[in-house]
């Protein structure tokens, strides 16, 4: 039984890296631009589609089409933010809700129309195969979706720990005001946070697309999930959303043993009550 217990929390662990990466582009787009990205799980749909374009024409495994579709939602959220989106900086937070519901219908109503509602999947050569590490047995597909997964997180905190873009794009999350007084391009900046939220949303899509069949209906389930997790971590920390990612991966693959699978969401909204009422700020927040 503990075998068993130990194959879960492994794979929840692998999963939830991939949720995490997912969280990471809302939680960049929320801590820099102060907007919430209800076009979140839409963005990942459009993420795995293109993945899987890119599998049956191109024959690209949706690990390789990661910078091809990076670099694609990369432009489109520049171009989202810098034409649309920084019109509705500093308005009523309901307008900006309103806009993002909007893109959001627009995005799932497009799929809907090319790709129909059937589930869709990349039928990979090794998605039977797995790795065994002493009891633990992992599916190949899950270990290399979590360490690209990994991967990605590190390269997009390296970028704002150490190249003079990230560290500007960071001083207009923390202060405005001080931002537009020593000259910083603040609207370019936006438009860049917010491609870069988008570029990571599009890769957790492609990741995730390794486990599971696509549909445009699923990208409510994505962005309710992403909340959840951003919420937990605490808004706007990196590595708050990485760690509460993990975090929900476990509760729902242990979950899935306890219970039903079907409930394992119970549990994810158990824990994020649970953080709400013990540190409403998150695991890695601020105190407000």
């Amino acid at each position: 039984m503990v075998e068993v217990y130990l194959n879960q929390i492994a794979s929840g662990v692998l999963t939830g890296l991939v949720y995490g990466l997912s969280a990471l582009g809302l939680s960049v787009i929320f801590g820099v631009c102060r907007i919430v990205n209800f076009a979140h799980g839409e963005m990942m749909v459009v993420g795995m589609y293109l993945a899987l374009m890119a599998f049956r024409w191109l024959g690209l495994d949706p690990l390789l089409s990661i910078p091809l579709v990076g670099a694609l939602l990369f432009v489109a959220g520049f171009a989202l933010q810098g034409g649309l989106i920084n019109r509705l900086i500093g308005v009523p937070e309901h307008m900006q809700f309103i806009m993002l519901a909007a893109i959001a219908i627009v995005i799932v109503s497009s799929c809907l129309m090319i790709f129909g509602p059937d589930l869709q999947s990349a039928p990979l050569s090794y998605a039977y195969d797995s790795y065994q590490i002493g009891p633990i047995l992992m599916d190949k597909v899950r270990v290399l979706a979590g360490g690209a997964a990994l991967v990605v997180a590190a390269l997009l905190a390296a970028f704002f720990r150490w190249t003079y873009t990230g560290k500007a794009i960071r001083a207009c999350g923390d202060n405005l005001t001080g931002a537009r007084v020593i000259g910083l391009d603040v609207k370019y900046l936006f438009a860049l946070a917010f491609g870069l939220g988008a570029a990571c949303i599009g890769i957790a899509g492609c990741i995730l697309l390794l486990m599971v069949d696509v549909q445009p209906y699923l990208a409510t389930d994505y962005t309710l999930l992403g909340f959840v997790i951003v919420i937990v971590g605490g808004l706007g920390s990196l590595m708050g959303a990485l760690v509460a990612g993990v975090l929900i991966g476990v509760t729902e693959a242990v979950a899935g043993l306890l219970v039903q699978p079907s409930l394992k969401s119970v549990f994810s909204f158990g824990l994020l009550i649970l953080v709400l009422v013990l540190r409403p700020q998150g695991l890695f927040g601020r105190q407000g």
